[in-house]
């Protein structure tokens, strides 16, 4: 009998696999297809843990799906654009491209060694050309579609990073990478204007059935839809009046100041004639600029010296420059209303305001702003009225008298996609040289002498290369849909691309929940505008994995709780390393690792190979046709683990209780049977056991399963059928029946489920825990309920 070598089996096994081209896929029209993907990594050195249970979470339902019977496509590649390349570049002394590429051969190495069922011909690395043209000639598209815009705008800037950063990218108030203080600086910026598509992307979260409801509470409270008004303020500075946007209408008459973002047109004309403004504004830049950070903030104001007039009442009203007033939402402008917003109040108070009440309130705080929707009070001609009869009736008046009007706004704003980095992919546009000229060439307007120069003459203008890079989650927000056309070399995408998409299993973290997993539905409705796509959305079913911990913390190398996966592969083998994974958490939860866990995996597949190795043949199948109890107890046992894991696999995603549910039904084969003198019925179903145990962890423990299936004789375990259940024998007549006295379980009894009291009485009180339990006591009362319980009340 041969010995457990991980090492020799699980390159043995590759070889097996890569010789046959196990899992290179074309598309099958007779076969219902499954596209499984993983989020692509990014190239940093070495795979981690959070990779191992990624990519151990995705082939496992890729192989599941194999097996019964699907055209199945798992493909990998590398998000190989960023600023981590730069950095190391500079560090190191080596080219951004060769560190790069020097990381993939690593981790390409690493995942080889896992056994993933990748069709590694699709790979690709988002930083190679092949790959990026495409993505710029999409951009020239996108242009010409109107999608794309280039305008003077306030930006997020990261000092330490030196780069532009989308609002998504600010976390805390800080860079999402660098954790870098985010300034406010304003710079010719590349926009993709995803607002065009908000409605839609909102609307669409509700057909997305197989997305955790967190992921699209996410997205939903990103978009941001809120229903209001527009009201316009004339004022003593410009010709048009102040726009503002609200969803509080009800509250026009307690408006007592107009605050304006540092970005706002009045704000420009007096930076010009105020030093003290520039001063101010200076000061600000520097200070958070997320939503949730500036409701935590000071609330710091810059009064102008100037007046808005209300619009109903015709009065005065201050207009001020105040840092809490965002510069891309809405129109910078803000209507203050400190006796029912408490942002307002906060601010009323600092500068001594005035604070008008003009909504009932049963909970009236003078130290603090009113939310509540109640009665108008003190609102004239709309006093009394409730906040939806007010909301009609002042719209009404408003639209009659030409101050405002009913609006939608939203909170997302369009995607700034310009960044100041040089190892990403070029903005494929020529600009004018002059910077307040937004005036632009894309690419494809271009001849190829004209590509190649770095400056061009055109109606009397000088257009010059844009020396900008496109965000990496342009590359990250379309890569789905390459992999489904690999092949295509005239096109971004080919007909395959609509056999394959869209995806049926998305895998990923949730952190990804805003940035690339908006994004990517935002482009690939842009591709199916574009003629390329047939769907609007990309991913059917999205999966969220847990975090890999380590006494309860992430593991990072900053906090010295790394564990390698290459020395537990040389240790313990590849299988082992996937069943732990699978096995410590279900997949949406974190998962705590443990040392003695992996040593326990490597042990149950020490004891499967044992087992199998004597046990196991492929040659020849069970029929239960005998009256012996414990030989149904054990089909039966099998054919309920196989309508288990079934479940699990396909339904619930529940991998550890499917391990669990196979370990219990080996653990279930009688001493007896496994003895040389076992009979030759109970032999075959001892192999029939083992037969569908390697069967079903085949998904989770590839190498060692396929390497037992070809020693017995079988062929092509990956491509096996999967196990069916004998519907005839998945219910038993024994079950287990708990025994207790006052309430409390002393013992169990497995029992035909037909059984009377009297019988059940009769054996109970035989079990000695119970026997123990009645001793000198007086039986008051017996409760029994057939099939599961009886209950001595003493």
């Amino acid at each position: 009998m041969k010995e457990y070598d991980p090492k020799v089996i699980d390159q043995s096994i590759q070889d097996y696999w890569d010789s046959n081209n196990a899992f290179e896929v074309d598309p099958d029209t007779d076969k219902d297809k499954f596209y499984c993907l993983s989020m692509l990594p990014y190239p940093s050195g070495k795979i981690h843990m959070g990779h191992v249970r990624n990519y151990t979470i995705g082939d496992l339902i890729s192989r599941f799906n194999i097996r019964l019977g699907k055209c199945v496509m798992q493909p990998m590649g590398w998000d190989a654009f960023g600023l981590p390349a730069e950095n190391a570049a500079i560090e190191n002394k080596v080219s951004p491209k060769d560190w790069t590429y020097q990381n993939i051969e690593t981790m390409r190495s690493q995942l080889k060694q896992l056994g993933f069922a990748y069709d590694w011909r699709r790979e690709f690395s988002t930083c190679d050309e092949s790959y990026y043209k495409w993505e710029q000639d999409l951009f020239c598209k996108m242009f010409e579609k109107g999608l794309v815009i280039r305008e003077k705008a306030e930006v997020n800037w990261d000092p330490v990073d030196k780069t532009v950063l989308a609002n998504e990218q600010v976390i805390d108030g800080r860079g999402w990478r660098s954790g870098a203080p985010v300034e406010k600086k304003f710079l010719n910026q590349w926009s993709l204007k995803i607002t065009d598509y908000a409605d839609e992307l909102l609307s669409e979260l509700r057909n997305l059935s197989g997305w955790p409801e967190q992921v699209k509470l996410m997205q939903e409270n990103w978009i941001g839809k809120s229903k209001g008004m527009i009201f316009q303020f004339e004022n003593s500075v410009i010709d048009k009046p102040i726009e503002v946007f609200t969803t509080r209408p009800d509250t026009i008459m307690g408006v007592s100041f107009i605050a304006l973002s540092s970005a706002h047109e009045i704000t420009k004309r007096k930076l010009s004639e105020n030093k003290d403004l520039q001063i101010w504004i200076e000061e600000m830049s520097k200070v958070k600029s997320a939503e949730k950070d500036q409701a935590l903030q000071e609330k710091k104001g810059f009064f102008l010296n100037e007046f808005a007039y209300h619009p109903v009442t015709k009065e005065k009203i201050p207009i001020w420059v105040a840092n809490f007033v965002l510069s891309d939402y809405g129109s910078g402008a803000l209507m203050g209303v400190p006796g029912h917003d408490q942002r307002d109040f906060e601010f009323a108070t600092k500068y001594s305001l005035p604070i008008l009440r003009v909504i009932s309130s049963e909970n009236e705080d003078s130290d603090q702003a009113s939310t509540d929707k109640g009665k108008l009070i003190n609102s004239g001609q709309f006093d009394g009225l409730s906040f939806e009869d007010a909301f009609i009736k002042i719209q009404k008046f408003a639209e009659q008298n030409n101050f405002g009007r009913f609006e939608e706004n939203f909170r997302l704003r369009n995607w700034g996609v310009s960044r100041q980095r040089s190892w990403g992919a070029p903005i494929p546009m020529m600009i004018s040289e002059n910077e307040d000229d937004n005036d632009a060439i894309p690419f494809s307007d271009l001849s190829d002498d004209e590509l190649k120069a770095e400056s061009i003459e055109r109606n009397g203008k000088k257009y010059v290369k844009e020396k900008d890079t496109l965000d990496t989650f342009f590359e990250s927000s379309w890569y789905y849909a390459r992999y489904a056309s690999f092949k295509s070399d005239k096109d971004i995408l080919d007909d395959e691309a609509n056999y394959w998409l869209p995806v049926d299993q998305y895998i990923g973290g949730i952190e990804h929940a805003i940035l690339h997993l908006l994004y990517s539905r935002f482009f690939c409705k842009v591709l199916n505008e574009l003629g390329y796509l047939d769907t609007r959305e990309p991913f059917t079913n999205l999966l969220c994995q847990g975090m890999v911990l380590m006494d309860g913390a992430k593991m990072s190398k900053s906090k010295g709780n790394v564990v390698n996966p290459d020395d537990l592969i040389e240790e313990y083998g590849a299988d082992s390393l996937r069943l732990f994974m699978m096995f410590a958490a279900p997949p949406e939860q974190s998962l705590e690792w443990s040392d003695s866990g992996i040593k326990g995996s490597f042990k149950f597949i020490n004891k499967l190979w044992t087992m199998s190795q004597k046990h196991f043949s492929t040659v020849g199948r069970y029929e239960h046709n005998s009256e012996d109890s414990e030989m149904e107890k054990l089909y039966i046992k099998v054919n309920q683990t196989i309508k288990k894991v079934n479940d699990d696999f396909s339904r619930r995603f529940s991998f550890n209780t499917a391990i669990s549910s196979v370990m219990e039904m080996i653990n279930a084969i009688p001493d007896k049977f496994l003895d040389d003198n076992s009979s030759e019925d109970q032999k075959t179903l001892v192999n029939e056991t083992l037969r569908v145990a390697i069967s079903l962890l085949n998904p989770i423990i590839p190498h060692v399963t396929e390497q037992l299936w070809k020693d017995a004789g079988g062929h092509f375990l990956y491509n096996e059928s999967w196990p069916v259940p004998n519907e005839n024998f998945l219910e038993s007549n024994e079950v287990d029946f708990i025994v207790q006295v006052n309430g409390k379980s002393r013992g169990k009894l497995i029992i035909d489920i037909e059984a009377g009291e009297d019988d059940v009485k009769s054996m109970s009180m035989k079990i000695e825990n119970v026997a123990k339990h009645l001793e000198g006591k007086e039986v008051k009362k017996i409760i029994f309920v057939k099939g599961k319980l009886i209950n001595f009340v003493v």
